[in-house]
């Protein structure tokens, strides 16, 4: 299941079990939430007791001449009282409240954040980020409405329609009890069955809205290729395509929401009218003050005003479910590279690096590596070439363990990768990788990313060693210069410097070079396999290279070709042999001259 998938918006039942999860962050704060409870109490006995006052108010009216001047100022400064504190009570519930939801809407953010960390490569390389953007985001927000609404408004409205039937039931007639159950009932069934048939429309309003929203972030990203092939007028037909599905989406959205509103509306309508029929007729046969009546009004327009307000609630409710149950479905992605319970931590007694019979596939219709064998030895450097597709980053990418292997074994000065933690392995591991991506900060903040918390004299002694030094120094802002979204505001070169200068500070006792100046031009080249070598030359050190120039002095070249090792000596010796590595040399002096 990939968080793109539209299979995922597919009209089902949500799972109430998600509300069974939140409890946890309640029971975190069981003084706040009890509090809470206390004040939404004493601001539903408030809301309740003001129709009564009310009542008294204007049958006072009705048996006193002068009713102005002796209307008792007690029962006029209740009534306002009374009025205060049912709103008082609610916002101060509100208030303790709220470090509640805040505080679970931060847990739930940072786990999700932390296990999409924990996913594989391969979940990330065929994410939409925009999607799971939004998907994160109405989640979250989701989780704190349902926390806040579940407890403070579904349950409170509940306690105020039991408190006004008992009222109506022992102070008038059992008969307009049930009128306002049958009523409450009628209106929460009619709630319940079309919030259910809208429901499709929410689903098909998110999956549109997650369409556009991945469409436009997608574009913004390749900015530079949609300039390129002067595309700006193809990008903003598509981008309007996918608004125009999210427009139709939402409009059956709105057209659904008003058939639920006005029917919701004729409930209410019909039962205060019924219930207003019958008490005029009982005060025209004398069995009831106008008081009461007045009372019966208002105790109805109370009931009815937070039953429309649950009708809303229930609604964004279930959206907010189907939202969450996005959410938790990224939580329920498996970690496909997980560590054992009994990992322990790498010990690093030389670096020596071994690839035992690996095989491995992405895609078990299609193997990548096939039994490939090799050995490097601590402190010396390995060579890795061959043509596209020959599976050269996929050994990178199994010895970083993005992915174990499928056969086979890679160790460590003897211990397996599976048995390691993987944040040990990661940390003995410093990788230039072929395409370097920046974060959007400052040139600082990238290079220091390979060890937070170093000096800034560190730092300078990384980018001298990356031959960056002197073009940081005649930027106006140095290395407070902001290198923009993907570091889009540099040159493929200083990016590569950047990246060579983030793994200095690191210094990791293991290299990974994965085709770590493709990026340069001859005169950087130059310059950065000086550095380069200089480094590796303590290190364990995997070279992944295109360009066979840049390899022609490693210790050993292995030449990979359709997941296999064809050949392995020194570039001498290679070219010697006249095989593979010899065509591969000839194709790019060819292509040089």
């Amino acid at each position: 299941m990939r968080p793109h998938s539209d299979s995922q918006y597919a009209a089902g039942p949500v799972n109430w079990r998600i509300i069974r999860s939140l409890l946890p962050y309640l029971r975190e704060f069981r003084g706040r939430v009890a509090l809470a409870l206390g004040l939404l109490l004493l601001a539903k006995l408030a809301g309740v007791a003001v129709p009564w006052v009310l009542k008294l108010i204007v049958e006072h009216f009705e048996s006193v001449t002068d009713a102005l001047l002796l209307v008792p100022l007690g029962l006029l400064a209740a009534y306002g009282l009374l009025r205060f504190c049912s709103v008082f009570f609610s916002e101060l519930r509100d208030a303790v409240f709220a470090r509640v939801a805040e505080r679970a809407m931060r847990r739930i953010s940072l786990q999700v954040f932390e296990h999409l960390h924990r996913l594989d490569l391969g979940f990330h390389l065929s994410r939409r980020t925009g999607g799971l953007a939004r998907d994160i985001e109405r989640g979250t927000s989701g989780i704190s409405f349902l926390l806040r609404f579940m407890v403070f408004n579904i349950l409170p409205t509940l306690l105020e329609i039991l408190l006004i039937a008992l009222i109506l039931f022992s102070v008038f007639s059992p008969l307009y009890a049930l009128v306002v159950l049958g009523s409450v009932l009628l209106y929460g069934g009619f709630s319940i069955w079309c919030t259910e048939w809208r429901n499709r429309f929410v689903r098909e309003s998110n999956r549109m809205d997650n369409r556009s929203n991945t469409r436009a972030v997608d574009s913004l990203l390749n900015y530079e290729t949609v300039k390129y092939f002067g595309n700006e007028g193809f990008e903003a037909e598509e981008y309007d395509r996918h608004l125009a599905g999210w427009e139709a989406a939402r409009m059956k959205n709105r057209l659904s929401l008003a058939a639920l509103n006005s029917g919701q509306a004729l409930i209410i309508a019909g039962s205060v009218t019924l219930m207003m029929l019958l008490a005029a007729q009982q005060v025209a046969a004398g069995e009831m003050t106008l008081g009461e009546l007045v009372m019966i009004n208002a105790y109805m327009i109370q009931l009815f005003i937070p039953l429309n307000f649950l009708g809303f609630i229930y609604r964004e409710i279930r959206e907010a479910l189907t939202n969450i149950e996005r959410l938790f479905g990224l939580l329920g992605q498996p970690v496909k590279v997980a560590d054992r319970a009994d990992a322990h931590e790498l010990e690093v007694r030389g670096g020596t690096v071994q690839f035992d019979a690996v095989s491995f596939a992405y895609d078990a219709q299609r193997p990548i590596l096939q039994g490939v064998s090799f050995e490097i030895p601590a402190g010396h450097t390995l060579a890795i070439v061959g043509p596209s597709g020959a599976g050269k980053s996929t050994l990178a990418r199994l010895l970083f363990r993005f992915y174990d292997v499928g056969g086979g074994a890679i160790r460590i000065d003897g211990q397996d990768l599976r048995e390691l933690t993987q944040h040990s392995l990661r940390r003995a591991i410093g990788v230039v990788p072929q395409d370097t991506v920046l974060f959007n900060d400052s040139i600082g903040y990238n290079i220091a990313y390979g060890s937070p918390g170093a000096s800034e004299e560190q730092i300078w002694a990384a980018l001298r060693a990356a031959q960056l030094e002197d073009f940081v120094r005649r930027l106006p802002d140095g290395l407070q210069t902001q290198v923009g979204e993907r570091g889009l505001k540099l040159s493929g070169g200083e990016k590569q410097r950047i990246a060579i200068a983030r793994v200095l500070l690191k210094n990791p006792p293991i290299l990974i070079l994965d085709e770590a100046t493709s990026s340069l031009d001859t005169h950087a080249e130059r310059l950065i396999l000086e550095a380069l070598n200089a480094v590796s030359a303590r290190r364990t050190t995997l070279a992944i290279a295109h360009r066979l120039s840049t390899i022609v002095h490693a210790e050993r070249i292995l030449v990979l070709d359709q997941g296999r090792v064809v050949e392995q000596g020194t570039h001498a010796q290679l070219l010697a042999a006249g095989g593979a590595y010899a065509r591969l040399w000839a194709d790019q002096q060819r292509d040089g001259a």
